[in-house]
């Protein structure tokens, strides 16, 4: 983890404001992961630098100057377009990032607060207040929009995996395992060949994996069985011990724990290469949700499979529209799990040679 020193190297201003290296090292102190520590850092250090062209103090800072780094968040170039104040404006960060700048900057005021260097917090969370009409809500500074996940319609899904049959046997086995057990990103690049158990087609996802810190253990299917049968094959001439799964076939990393940032880049070139830039790593963990809805499973099953503590969650995750029309689908749509599963054993047998990573 970077230490403090190495966070006011990246961003100066940190280091020009006693109260925010402080609130940092608390942070670190605690245990924080050293993602976590950064992003803090930087939301803050951005925060700081928009004070300070401002000339505001950020300790005794009001609503209307943070209402003014909101603002000036809105009105960046961005390259994806939409933003919290008129979609698709083409300026702005999205929404969801928007509420990522602002927590440590809400943060760093609990702290102010708790350390009674102000009284109140400008940031604000939008608590539930009553109302006229039993009931009322105050708004957060900003509006947080909720948007269903985008996943691919049944020929976008089969132009991604035309290309994933030219891939490795790792690649195909982690596209299959993504998918059939619902896996993100961390939990897939973290397997190690304990968590498996192939005689019940089972693996354990391990609670410090995980986002929300619980364990879980989820099956697999037969045909992901066969593709990890045969990526086992190819791991041994890599490494025949014990430890994590995937591993790099690179020659300047050859045979070290693949890294989440390679298999990013796999999914990605994978993407433009079936001309669907929105597929991400975790669009199979959307589409396998969905998928699950779709075949009539309850909505805890669906968050107990997923590791959600709460069906809330698991409503953000899933295109329900696709469960309400459930009974107009075929009845072929009950199966439509084992035929993704299929599919993904037809991409996989058709091989092919794959630029190593």
């Amino acid at each position: 983890m970077e230490g403090g020193a190495a966070l006011e190297a990246r961003w100066p201003v940190l280091g020009r404001h006693a109260s925010a290296a402080v609130w940092l090292g608390v942070w670190s102190d605690l245990g924080r992961a050293p993602r976590t520590i950064e992003a803090y850092a930087r939301g803050l250090a951005e925060y700081l630098q928009v004070c300070e062209r401002n000339g505001v103090d950020p300790v005794t800072a009001t609503r209307a100057d943070v209402a003014a780094f909101v603002r000036d968040l809105t009105s960046r170039p961005s390259r994806r377009g939409g933003n919290v104040v008129s979609i698709d404006s083409g300026v702005g960060l999205a929404n969801a990032t928007l509420q990522q700048r602002l927590v440590p900057v809400r943060l760093f005021y609990d702290f102010l607060v708790e350390e009674g260097a102000r009284a109140s917090n400008p940031v604000g969370r939008g608590r539930y207040t009553p109302g006229r009409w039993g009931g009322g809500g105050q708004r957060g500074l900003v509006p947080r929009l909720s948007r269903l996940p985008w996943i691919p319609d049944e020929a976008q899904w089969l132009a991604v995996l035309e290309v994933f049959r030219g891939e490795r046997s790792r690649n195909r086995l982690m596209l299959a395992l993504a998918y059939d057990a619902a896996l993100r990103r961390e939990e897939l690049c973290a397997l190690r060949t304990d968590d498996l158990d192939p005689g019940r087609r089972m693996l354990r996802v391990r609670a410090e994996t995980t986002k929300g810190r619980r364990e879980r253990v989820v099956p697999y299917s037969a045909a992901t069985g066969a593709l990890l049968a045969d990526y086992l094959v190819q791991r041994a001439t890599l490494s025949r011990a014990r430890g994590p799964l995937f591993l790099s076939e690179s020659r300047r990393n050859r045979a070290e724990p693949l890294t989440l940032w390679t298999w990013s880049k796999v999914v990605h070139a994978a993407a433009l290469a079936a001309e669907m830039p929105r597929f991400s790593t975790h669009t199979t963990r959307h589409l396998c949700l969905t998928d699950l809805a779709r075949m009539g499973w309850e909505l805890h099953a669906i968050a107990t499979f997923a590791g959600h503590r709460s069906t809330d969650t698991t409503l953000q995750y899933i295109h329900l529209s696709g469960r309400d029309l459930a009974d107009k689908l075929s009845r072929g749509m009950e199966h439509i799990h084992a035929l993704r599963v299929r599919q993904l054993t037809e991409a996989a047998t058709g091989g092919g040679a794959a630029s190593r990573s």
